[in-house]
């Protein structure tokens, strides 16, 4: 029986946690990973409270012509390349922002139309200036890849959103769920922060996460870890509190099991992470309780 003991052990021990022991490559994806789940998932929470969880996506693409140019006249210098994702990400948020307030046009169709110019620029960009692979490595990005310079930037990306996030906790949930009120106290108080600064300020946390995420994830990839556990997350909770704490668990979860998964099958890692999401949300869909099944078989409401 021990030899049993110690043979499932062994197994279990070279199968989930030997990669991470053995390898400083392995260890760096995985905090580099978690970090992004600590800050990235909580944001989709809110995205997705705000009903605009399309937005990440358009943004995650609207970085890539300032990352592509970034390359062109760095190379794959990572400040660089972070500097001009984030002035790309503003630049095309204010434009949206300007196009919806001097037009007819709503918000989210004035930023779809502007990042899939910005996409179909940045990839331009690079494919001319550079290899397949280089395109590739931004696009997709590669968490396995990731050097210390790497999780130094998303760690501290991480933990900054972590504590702005706390500390405007009180505002962005009013200005998700009243912004009248928000207003009218910004007003009242002539010290107050309008609703439209809560507003950018938000955006410019996405933004900085999702630049943070490229090299991890790449451009197409890092908005998976922040939606796709923050619409699983909305399944099983009703309040906003645990939505956010299981939006957290999911990414965790994901990205651990995304770089096992990645390391034992020889996949890209990115798209692994984000496959581990993916089969998260579909159990979240059948056995939640806002899912299928739990409304399936609920029992039928009587009318007294």
């Amino acid at each position: 029986m021990p030899g049993v003991f110690a043979y499932f052990f062994d197994s279990a021990w070279s199968l989930l946690w030997a990669p991470f022991a053995e390898f400083a490559f392995m260890r760096r994806a995985l905090v580099a990973t978690f970090a992004l789940s600590l800050s990235a998932a909580p944001l989709g929470v809110f995205l997705t409270l705000r009903r605009m969880s399309l937005l990440g996506d358009a943004l995650s693409h609207a970085i890539l012509p300032g990352v592509a140019i970034g390359f062109m006249l760095f190379g794959l210098s990572l400040s660089a390349m972070v500097a001009g994702g984030v002035l790309a990400g503003m630049v095309v948020a204010a434009i949206a922002g300007f196009i919806s307030r001097t037009t007819a046009l709503k918000e989210d169709a004035s930023l779809a139309a502007i990042y899939l110019v910005a996409l179909a620029m940045g990839v331009t960009l690079i494919s001319g200036n550079g290899t397949q692979l280089d395109l590739l490595h931004i696009l997709f990005g590669s968490a396995l890849g990731v050097d210390t310079p790497g999780l130094l930037l998303v760690a501290s990306v991480a933990s900054v959103s972590v504590l702005t996030l706390a500390a405007a906790y009180r505002g962005l949930v009013l200005e998700s769920f009243d912004p009248v009120f928000l207003s009218a106290s910004a007003r009242r108080s002539r010290g107050g922060i309008a609703p439209w600064l809560w507003q950018q300020g938000f955006l410019m946390l996405v933004v900085v996460n999702l630049v943070a995420g490229f090299q991890t994830l790449g451009t197409l990839m890092a908005v998976g870890l922040m939606m796709l556990p923050a619409v699983s997350a909305k399944l099983w909770h009703e309040t906003l509190p645990k939505q956010l704490v299981n939006a957290s668990a999911q990414a965790l979860l994901s990205g651990y099991a995304g770089l096992l998964l990645s390391y034992h099958a020889g996949t890209p890692s990115g798209p692994t992470i984000i496959g581990c999401a993916g089969v998260l949300y579909f159990i979240s869909l059948l056995a939640a309780p806002n899912g299928w099944l739990p409304r399936l078989f609920a029992p039928p409401h009587r009318v007294a």
